[in-house]
């Protein structure tokens, strides 16, 4: 691995060896993460139809290196680069995470993402005329210092020859949004696994016919229940920017309805639109509105991804792949904000709780 600030990289993937596995009375492929667990016969959860497991040995049956596209861009970031400058590598790449490479220890040491630009912000933001020294001074290899303090994270990686029902474990299980591809023999990262890229995958097959499409992808939304429909996190149009951050920060959410005094959604203001404001370079100004924030984001966005309680599985699962997002906002008729419908809750359901593992509720 070279040592340098920042490096784009386009990969050509080649085979990999695969290491042996067991399989299971259901003929399904068994990581050694999977053969831990007690049971992976179907379990009683909000889909309850005899083949509610479909996509369960799916996942199971695929490997990560299956989900790796041909050629793909990766950003990697030597931790001796000052984190305002890495901020803005991101936006210029257009990607939301980079694997932090440390030249000391020669190996990969993390990742840096959106979250880090939101907790240095929230952390070190007085008011519009102090500059945020941290954030223009600060080293990547600092600011970890600073935050490993108070955290345990470290760089949770998957191989390629692990299944894809391992890696969607291990997002849930450690509520990340990014899980790295790494060669065991060369310990380079091959590629960034995402919620979005494993639902592609899926979406991929079942649009070509290639997998059943199974009976419960018609129940309603309101029937199966799948989703989050208590305490849902909102913020006021009224609000201001660091108010949302403060949301961010506390509930570990990724994204925010924004409502207005009806407590009718208006917008939605995620994780990535703050990373716009270091684009913007008005980061120094957290004290704006949420209205006056979403006016002046970059691109024009129309309106807010919705569902309703009517609509069927199949219905809110192609809306959220074609539109390539995280999550949609479930209203009622009036527009008001009733619940979320993540591809967290979607993976839960439809993957992990067949399999008898709880890993989003854990």
């Amino acid at each position: 691995m070279p040592s340098l600030l920042l490096l784009t990289a386009f990969l050509s993937i080649l085979p990999f060896s695969k290491r042996p596995f067991i399989v299971c009375s259901h003929g399904c492929r068994l990581t050694d993460l999977q053969q831990g667990f007690p049971s992976l016969c179907p379990s009683q959860g909000p889909l309850q139809d005899p083949d509610s497991d479909v996509y369960t040995k799916f996942f199971m049956s695929h490997c990560c290196y299956d989900a790796i596209p041909t050629s793909s861009k990766l950003v990697i970031f030597d931790t001796t680069l000052q984190v305002k400058k890495a901020f803005f590598a991101l936006v210029a790449n257009g990607v939301r995470a980079a694997p932090l490479w440390d030249n000391k220890l020669q190996c990969f040491v993390g990742m840096l993402t959106i979250t880090d630009f939101i907790n240095i912000l929230h952390r070190y933001y007085r008011s519009p005329m102090v500059q945020i020294y941290e954030l223009e001074e600060h080293k990547i290899e600092t600011w970890r210092e600073v935050y490993l303090q108070y955290s345990l994270n470290s760089l949770i990686s998957i191989t390629p020859d692990s299944s894809l029902f391992e890696a969607i474990y291990f997002l849930l299980k450690n509520k990340i949004h990014r899980l790295p591809i790494i060669d065991p023999e060369s310990g380079n990262v091959l590629h960034i696994l995402t919620h979005k890229r494993i639902l592609k995958f899926l979406h991929i097959f079942v649009r070509g016919s290639m997998i059943p499409k199974p009976p419960f992808l018609q129940k309603r939304i309101e029937e199966v229940k799948i989703g989050t429909f208590k305490s849902i996190a909102t913020v006021r149009e009224t609000e201001t920017v660091y108010d949302a951050l403060s949301v961010f920060v506390e509930r570990r959410v990724s994204a925010l309805p924004v409502v207005n005094e009806q407590g009718k959604v208006v917008a939605l203001y995620s994780r990535f639109d703050v990373i716009n404001l270091a684009a913007q370079k008005n980061y120094n100004n957290l004290n704006m509105t949420m209205q006056e924030a979403i006016q002046s984001r970059p691109c024009c966005i129309e309106g807010v991804l919705k569902c309703y309680p009517h609509e069927t599985l199949e219905t809110i699962i192609d809306r959220i792949a074609e539109a390539e997002v995280h999550r949609l906002v479930l209203v009622d008729t009036e527009d008001v904000v009733r619940g979320i419908v993540s591809l967290s809750d979607l993976l839960q359901a439809l993957v992990l709780t067949p399999a008898g593992v709880e890993a989003l509720f854990s």
